[in-house]
């Protein structure tokens, strides 16, 4: 399951995801981006992945997807989600092989 909270300011804009962004729900992460980035405008794009607890290749594609386009700060809070965090900002054009 993944939850996906917008919170919008004049300045930013802060996404939060909770959960796993896996199968289907990368889907609805991709659907939620694309409803969104129109009303971006100017304003900052965070993404918080504090509470997330998974993300398969294809959910991290749709977040490398989303920081290409943006350069989005990515907001972590443990270990696993800085890794994933600067796999995403480092690895920008090359895909991601699901690990075994």
């Amino acid at each position: 399951m993944l939850r996906i909270t917008i919170e919008q300011s004049v300045e930013a804009t802060l996404v939060i995801l909770e959960g796993r962004i896996a199968g289907l729900w990368t889907a609805e992460l991709g659907r939620t981006w694309t409803e969104l980035a129109p009303t971006l405008g100017a304003r900052k794009l965070s993404i918080d992945l504090r509470n997330t607890t998974y993300a398969d290749a294809g959910g991290i594609q749709a977040l490398r997807d989303i920081y290409l386009q943006t350069a989005a700060e990515f907001v972590t809070g443990t270990p696993w989600t800085e890794y994933l965090a600067e796999q995403i900002k480092r690895q920008k054009a090359t895909p991601i092989e699901e690990e075994q």
